[in-house]
């Protein structure tokens, strides 16, 4: 049988045969894991070779190479090793003793290997990876230890050039708390701005190559409030300084630097895996999660009866029960939900009473009716459970649902502009009441979400969002009373809108969290199929490279971000009416799915997010989304050959739209922009087109399917789709985020190397 020397999903972990890298060298990344996979796999298939009884020559020659080949491998590897740790002292012994143990290892493989020449190599003195297993297991796992070590320890110089980077940010930011001109101000907001896009680039680089998708979901909330914070932190403190004697300015701008340090801090928490004081994480407990432990436990009963003791199951139900009171203690859970929530419960402590009373006699008594009867038990309990989570679920979306459509005018907010301009004090503090009622609702909503989101990453995320609404509430109270104070304040008027565009975007975040919930709860979350259109290095487009890419900043990325969304709601209608075709290969259908892919790709570019790098790299996708769509226009002229007479006018004038539209993108894409100014005005006119034709792509779609199942005459093209569908679209979050790898600090010219290994082919 073959062995490996460690499993692919985790290098760090030792294996069966012995053979895996040390236990101490935890790996938190993508990219050291995938790093290692090739040297991982052809030492496995090296060591593989010894277990082959027949050795032909042909063999013999490709195991000798292999050795060669590693050791060469090895050597350059080790000298990239070498030159990092020389740039960088503090590793500089560590880094050091590894890349020693490397060479060493590899010079051994090339030893043990060395067996072209040898007509008998188990009788020859000589020493091989034929009479020598042990020492060609050691010398594997020494150079998996050696060379893992030398990725994590290049890793940590990533990890360290964050904390940098942090620390940056946090000085210039006590310097601007401390300014008191706004000429001062300015200059020192600049350096701050500067610094901020620089922590954003490393900090999603390194979100996107963790592999605890926890740890992204903490990192992603923690990225989105230094986001939204930077805004918020140059409009409270220019407020502040046009009014320094005004307290509630002042108790505005300190909640903004309160929050973008515990931000701070819990980005480097992440990325270094500690906590203050030693404490431990406290994982959040939600219903789902409870009643899905609770039933693998007592599915477990199937395999063995004795296992666990019915205390261990009773305290875990009464745990779960407990938690249902959050739903039914609410004040916003509606009559009939609570009271289908207490009879649930209560029918599952009578469910776990009979399941407990069958699973103690067939403890004492095996016999066949008993086990029969411990089935019927078990399958009812679970059954029960099931309904619980149903109606706990239905409870949370539903409240959810109807708070968001019913908050989404923001007459409050609208209000507390109109009344602080107007410098009513009074008519401001009725509406700032009426805030905080809205605050509380919403607040309760996300606790409620959480119970039921699914997975934990989205835990997270429902925990990020009651923050959110606690801490924003308030700010933009205290802002209100401010401008409410001097009600003349452009600076206050306009540091109040930056609060309440914070809301109400995180009031449309909210909207796709509760999509993506309603996704986890029908078993439809996936990932999203990444559109690789981007050229590949050697490949393609060869005069990308003479363009000079440009970055966005955050506050252009700010900017942009508003449209970004309206982009990712669009995609996530338009996922939403391809799923209903039964037709998944119809040629208007793949077209859909395409562009709704390089879409969504647009989308992340403007989060600072996804495959799409650079504005350059935009660009290019724009291009290749126009085309796609021109496609599209095509299917559409030949489907109007098929419909009905008084049908097709208006499918040829839709499709003549499609292509004007597309080749207005194609010129926007391919315009040349010279400047920072131009670049940035080019990207914001290829999202808006883009968007328009998503529009009209979320149009088409019904429009063309409708028209098919007219002209089949009833055969139909639609799935009929569950009535909780209607209006809960499909959409995703960081679980369909596509990878990226990380290009800094020597990791990459490492990985290169590594990836040199790949030289054993099929012999």
């Amino acid at each position: 049988m073959a062995t490996s020397p460690c499993s692919s999903s985790g290098v760090s972990s030792s294996s069966s045969s012995g053979l895996g890298a040390d236990a101490g060298l935890e790996i938190r990344t993508r990219s050291v894991e995938q790093t290692l996979v090739p040297l991982v796999s052809q030492i496995t298939t090296l060591i593989n070779h010894k277990d082959k009884p027949k050795r032909s020559d042909k063999t013999l020659q490709a195991i000798q190479r292999v050795g060669q080949a590693v050791n060469l491998a090895v050597g350059r590897f080790v000298t990239v090793g070498e030159a990092i740790a020389n740039e960088n002292h503090e590793l500089k012994e560590e880094m050091s003793v590894a890349c020693i143990e490397a060479r060493r290892a590899g010079e051994t493989i090339a030893q043990l290997t060395d067996v072209a020449s040898l007509d008998h190599p188990e009788s020859d003195s000589h020493i091989t990876i034929f009479t020598d297993k042990t020492g060609v297991v050691k010398a594997a796992r020494l150079l998996l230890s050696s060379v893992t070590k030398v990725l994590v320890l290049a890793d940590r110089i990533v990890i360290k050039q964050i904390i940098t980077s942090r620390n940056k940010v946090l000085a210039t930011m006590e310097q601007l708390e401390k300014v008191s001109s706004f000429q001062e101000f300015v200059q020192i907001f600049s350096q701050f701005g500067n610094e901020m896009v620089e922590f954003a680039h490393l900090t999603g680089d390194r979100q996107n190559d963790l592999k605890d998708e926890k740890k992204k979901a903490r990192m992603a909330a923690s990225r989105a409030v230094l986001e939204k914070c930077t805004m918020m932190l140059l409009t409270a403190s220019k407020t502040c300084l046009r009014h320094p004697d005004c307290e509630s300015a002042r108790i505005n701008k300190d909640g903004v630097f309160h929050r973008m340090r515990l931000a701070l801090e819990q980005v480097i928490e992440i990325v270094t895996d500690s906590r203050p004081n030693g404490e431990n994480e406290m994982a959040p407990i939600s219903i789902y999660s409870g009643i899905k432990e609770f039933k693998n436990k007592v599915e477990g009963l199937r395999e063995n009866l004795y296992f666990l003791s019915k205390e261990n199951l009773s305290t875990m139900l009464e745990v779960i029960l407990e938690h249902t009171e959050d739903f039914t203690d609410s004040a916003y859970t509606s009559h009939e939900h609570r009271e289908h929530i207490l009879e649930l419960s209560k029918q599952a402590k009578m469910e776990l009473e009979q399941l407990v009373s069958v699973w103690m006699q067939a403890q004492n008594q095996k016999t066949k009716d008993l086990m029969e009867d411990l089935e019927v038990a078990i399958l009812k309990t679970c059954q029960c459970m099931n309904e619980l989570k149903r109606e706990v679920h239905s409870a949370a979306t539903s409240l959810a649902a109807d708070l968001l459509k019913y908050h989404t005018d923001h007459m409050v907010l609208k209000a507390l502009k109109i009344t602080g301009v107007e410098g009513n004090l009074e008519a401001v503090a009725e509406y700032t009441c009426k805030l905080s009622e809205q605050k509380e609702q919403l607040v309760e909503m996300c606790r409620l979400l959480r119970h039921v989101s699914g997975t934990e990453p989205l835990e997270i995320t429902c925990i990020h969002a009651e923050d959110t609404f606690q801490v924003t509430g308030p700010q933009i109270i205290s802002a209100a009373e401010t401008l409410a104070l001097h009600p003349s304040s452009k600076i206050a008027k306009e540091n109040l809108e930056v609060f309440c565009e914070a809301w109400e975007s995180q009031l449309s975040d909210m909207s796709l969290l509760l999509r993506e919930i309603n996704d986890v709860f029908e078993g439809r979350r996936g990932e999203k199929r990444v559109y690789l259109s981007l050229p590949r290095p050697g490949k393609h487009n060869a005069n990308l490279k003479a363009l000079k890419p440009v970055k966005l900043d955050t506050e252009e990325q700010a900017k942009i971000a508003k449209l970004g969304l309206e982009l990712h709601l669009l995609t996530s209608d338009v996922d939403s009416e391809t799923e209903k075709w039964e037709d998944q290969e119809n040629e208007i259908v793949q077209h859909g799915q395409g562009m709704s892919s390089m879409a969504y790709s647009m989308y992340l570019f403007t989060r600072g997010e996804g495959l799409l790098k650079t504005t350059q790299d935009l660009f290019h996708q724009a291009e290749i989304f126009a085309t796609e769509g021109t496609k599209l226009a095509s299917a559409l002229h030949a489907l109007s050959d098929q419909v009905h007479n008084d049908d097709k006018p208006l499918l040829l004038l839709e499709a003549e739209k499609l292509i004007s539209m597309c080749k207005q993108l194609q010129i926007t894409a391919k315009t040349s922009a010279q400047g920072k100014s131009a670049t940035f005005t080019k990207v914001d006119a290829c999202i808006l087109k883009t968007r328009n034709v998503m529009t009209l792509l979320c149009q088409l779609l019904p429009l063309c399917c409708k028209l098919l199942r007219k002209t089949k005459a009833g055969n139909g093209c639609l799935k009929p789709a569950p009535p909780w569908k209607e209006d809960r679209l499909r959409t995703g979050t960081n679980a369909r985020t596509p990878e990226r790898r990380v290009d800094t600090f020597g990791i990459k010219s490492l990985e290169n190397h590594v990836t040199n290994m790949t030289f054993l082919e099929s012999k």
